[in-house]
């Protein structure tokens, strides 16, 4: 099957199983595991931070980084449609105890002055403002491309308002990879940071999150408390490794694969692709073809390619490293036959 329904997919390559068998391995709760040691430094020189942490999932990392920089009855500044907000099962409320505040924003990227208008505390009857989180790549967007002058901004209202930012940047190498800029310049512009391993840079689990020292000593406690404490863990950490020194260059790859999927697209009578694609996501509009969404991706498992919905009419696709030109050529092949009849 050609598998395009997420980068989540992926699946660890053989250099990646050969180093999970060969891991020097320790008890990480002790701090003695000198695999994942190495991956958290690599990390976070990489990001341009002074610590780093392996967690099990960019879910778990976005939450601790709540659960680190807010109290209980605070208020989360977040984009109304962010990965936090819907598909992470209301975590901060359930486990920090927060509230959240969503502003409306233009594929991604919240407006400065609304989120500064949107700080709030000094009144009584209202809740402090404890965290203004941002995405890059942003999900529901397609895989927009947060710009980096939008995050400056933001970060410089937060500084003034004393709030920290936290970056959901599960997908940030992919944003590194369509534009050029690197993810420590990113990463420059928030004061936390999240990335998954396990989407495009294709190791099998696990994300990291990266800040100050202090950040991440309390994080540490956070994950213990979460069940996160994962022993010899460099045996998954190895593959990370991997992730980060020889995966990173190749999402420019899955990029021009989504823009040659979503070129051929758009010549095929009544599909409409309704994000800009930057990165390795496609949305794919079947409005115009007359065909039901569950139909549509029905036909499509029975050649023998699977996708995603991402709601009434619209079909996702995403490139990842399973996935070559050849499949995209294929699918495109597909696509055209199904929805001409």
């Amino acid at each position: 099957m050609i598998d395009l329904r997420s980068d989540t997919v992926t699946k660890p390559d053989e250099r990646m199983r050969k180093a999970m068998y060969e891991a020097e391995v320790g008890d990480d709760v002790y701090g003695e595991d000198p695999t994942v040691n190495r991956l958290e430094e690599t990390a976070a020189d990489l990001l341009g931070k002074e610590a780093a942490l392996f967690v099990t999932s960019g879910t778990q990392g976005n939450q601790i980084a709540g659960l680190v920089h807010c109290r209980q009855g605070q208020e989360v500044i977040m984009e109304s449609q962010a990965h936090l907000f819907l598909y992470e099962a209301a975590a901060m409320s359930a486990l920090a105890g927060v509230q959240i505040k969503t502003l409306k924003g233009e594929r991604g990227a919240m407006n400065p002055g609304e989120v500064e208008a949107a700080i709030r505390g000094a009144d009584i009857h209202e809740p402090e403002t404890g965290l203004i989180t941002l995405e890059n790549t942003h999900n529901k967007a397609g895989g927009a491309v947060l710009p980096l002058e939008n995050m400056k901004d933001i970060h410089e209202i937060a500084k003034k308002h004393h709030i920290p930012v936290h970056l959901d940047g599960a997908r940030l190498f992919n944003a590194q990879a369509a534009t050029g800029i690197s993810v420590k310049e990113y990463a420059q512009y928030t004061d936390t940071v999240q990335f998954c391993l396990s989407k495009g840079l294709g190791a099998p689990v696990g994300s990291i999150i990266a800040g100050s020292h202090d950040f991440i000593k309390q994080a540490r406690k956070w994950r213990k408390r979460l069940g996160g404490g994962l022993r010899q863990v460099g045996v998954i950490a190895a593959p990370g490794i991997i992730a980060l020194s020889e995966n990173a260059e190749r999402l420019k790859t899955d990029n021009a694969n989504a823009k040659r999927l979503a070129d051929g697209l758009l010549n095929i009578d009544r599909v409409v692709i309704d994000n800009e694609v930057e990165t390795n996501i496609i949305l794919m509009n079947l409005s115009d073809s007359g065909m039901e969404t569950e139909v549509f991706l029905e036909q499509l498992k029975e050649s023998g390619i699977i996708a995603g919905t991402f709601g009434p009419g619209i079909v996702r696709f995403v490139t990842n490293n399973g996935v070559s030109e050849e499949d995209i050529d294929e699918t495109l092949s597909v696509v055209g036959k199904i929805v001409r009849g």
